[in-house]
C-alpha cells in the first residue's frame, strides 16, 4: 500500500485542500446568487454578470492550482508503467477525434440559460453540484442526481453535460454531482460527498422547480459504484435506526451503467488494463476494505429490511464492455434478485464502455439510452408524456472520427 501523502507534500496537500475549502466557504455565504436570476436594471445586471466572472475565474484558478498538483502526486504513484502511459495516449487522441462535439457541448454548458453551475451542497473540496433545467417550469419536473464517472481519478461534474442536455430537453432537472476523485480522496471520500450530494438534491431541489418525489439516481462508470455504494450503505443506515439526513425510499428507482460491483472480481482485470493493483488498492482504502466498498457483497450480507428498502435497480451495460465487463452487472442483479430487491437488467449489444454514453448522443438522433431512462420516469408519472418531446438531437461528430474513436477509445 502507498501511502496518499508523507512529508513535505502531506504539508503542502493539506494547505492546498485548505485553500480550497476556503474558497468553497466563500462561495457558500451566498449560495442563492449563483442560482438567481439577475435584478432588473441594466446596470445591476452587469455588475452582478461582472461579479459572477469573477467568482468563476478565482474558483477555476483555485481548482486548476489543485487539480494540477494532485495530478503530479498521482504521477509519482503511476511511475512509468507502460500500460497507463499507452491508455494516456490513448486518451488523448480518443480526446482530439470527438473534441468538435465537445466544443459544442462546451459552449452549451458555460452559455446556455438552463444550466447553473457549481452550486455548493458541503464544505469540503469539489462538493459542488449543476443543474440543467428544463425551459417548461410550469409544473415541478422530475428529478435525476446523476454521479458521473472517471476511473476514480478522473472524474468531474462536467461530463455529465450532454446526459443532462438531452433530459432536460425532455423535463427532467438533472444535478450532475462532482466529488473529489484520488489522490484528493479515497472511495469513503467520494462516497460520503455523493451521499452529501444526494442529500443536498432530495432536501433542496423544490426551490429550483424540482419534485422532491420524484427523484431517481443514476451513475456512471466509476460512478455508477459510488452511487450504488452510496445507495447501500444508507439503506443500512437507515434499516438499523442510524440518524440521516435523506431516506432511500426518496429515491423512485437507480440506474446503474456499466458499473462494477464487485471489486475483489476487478483488482486483476484493472491491473491489466493499466490501473495497477497498488493504486486501486490504495483508492479502495486497502484490501481489507474491498468487501465493504463492493455493492454486491453488501446486498448479498444485508438483512432483509435492508434490501425491502431498495428502490427499484435499473442496470445497463455494453455487451461489447471490455472496461468493467457486463458479468458485473449481470451478477448483481442476480444477487439482488435472490435478495428479493426488485432488480433488471438491460443489455446493449455490441456496445462498448463509451459507445452508450458518448459515441451514441454525439452521433445525434435517437438515444437509446435516453429513452429507457424516460421511459421508466414516465412509467411512475404518465403526465409527463405530455412534456417530454424535443426536436430530434442532430448529429455532432461526423461517423468516420465516431468510429475511429470507437477503436482507439482506452476504456
Amino acid at each position: 500500500m502507498l501511502p496518499l501523502h508523507s512529508g513535505d507534500d502531506a504539508l503542502e496537500a493539506a494547505a492546498l485542500l485548505e485553500g480550497s475549502d476556503l474558497a468553497g466557504r466563500r462561495r457558500r455565504s451566498s449560495p442563492v446568487l449563483s442560482a438567481s436570476p439577475s435584478p432588473p436594471g441594466w446596470d445591476g445586471g452587469l455588475r452582478r454578470q461582472s461579479s459572477f466572472f469573477r467568482q468563476d475565474v478565482g474558483h477555476a484558478a483555485s481548482e486548476t492550482y489543485l487539480v494540477t498538483r494532485l495530478t503530479f502526486s498521482l504521477l509519482r504513484y503511476l511511475g512509468l508503467g507502460y500500460r497507463w502511459m499507452k491508455q494516456l495516449l490513448a486518451l488523448v487522441v480518443y480526446s482530439i477525434l470527438i473534441m468538435p462535439g465537445f466544443w459544442q457541448v462546451a459552449y452549451y454548458y458555460f452559455y446556455s440559460s438552463q444550466v447553473r453551475r457549481s452550486i455548493v451542497y458541503g464544505e469540503q473540496p469539489r462538493n459542488r453540484l449543476d443543474l440543467y433545467i428544463p425551459e417548461d417550469s410550469s409544473r415541478p419536473c422530475p428529478v435525476m442526481a446523476f454521479v458521473t464517472g472517471g476511473a476514480w481519478i478522473i472524474g468531474y461534474k462536467a461530463w455529465g453535460a450532454l446526459l443532462g442536455r438531452r433530459l432536460a430537453e425532455r423535463g427532467i432537472i438533472v444535478a450532475c454531482i462532482d466529488y473529489r476523485n484520488f489522490p484528493q480522496g479515497t472511495i469513503s471520500d467520494m462516497v460520503s460527498d455523493a451521499s452529501q450530494g444526494i442529500s443536498f438534491v432530495c432536501n433542496n431541489i423544490a426551490s429550483y422547480g424540482g419534485d422532491p418525489n420524484q427523484v431517481y439516481l443514476m451513475g456512471q462508470s466509476a460512478g455508477a459504484h459510488i452511487a450504488a455504494c452510496a445507495l447501500m450503505k444508507q439503506a443500512v443506515k437507515e434499516s438499523s435506526g442510524q440518524p440521516i439526513s435523506w431516506s432511500v425510499t426518496q429515491i423512485k428507482a437507480y440506474f446503474g451503467l456499466s458499473g462494477g460491483y464487485n471489486l475483489h472480481n476487478l483488482v486483476d482485470h484493472f491491473h491489466q488494463r493499466g490501473l495497477y493493483r497498488s493504486i486501486f488498492l490504495s483508492i479502495m482504502n486497502g484490501e481489507e476494505s474491498l468487501s465493504s466498498y463492493s455493492p454486491e457483497i453488501v446486498a448479498k450480507e444485508s438483512s432483509p429490511q435492508t434490501v425491502a428498502l431498495l428502490p427499484p435497480i435499473f442496470l445497463m451495460h455494453g455487451a461489447a464492455d471490455y472496461s468493467i465487463p457486463s458479468s458485473s452487472s449481470q451478477t448483481f442483479v442476480d444477487v439482488l434478485q435472490q435478495a428479493g430487491a426488485q432488480a433488471k437488467l438491460l443489455l446493449y449489444e455490441g456496445k462498448t464502455h463509451t459507445d452508450i454514453f458518448v459515441q451514441d448522443p454525439l452521433r445525434g438522433g435517437n438515444d437509446p439510452l435516453v429513452e429507457d431512462v424516460l421511459s421508466r420516469i414516465q412509467a411512475d408519472d404518465v403526465t409527463c408524456g405530455i412534456i417530454a418531446s424535443a426536436p430530434t438531437p442532430r448529429r455532432l461528430v461526423f461517423e468516420w472520427q465516431l468510429k475511429l474513436a470507437r477503436w482507439i477509445s482506452p476504456f
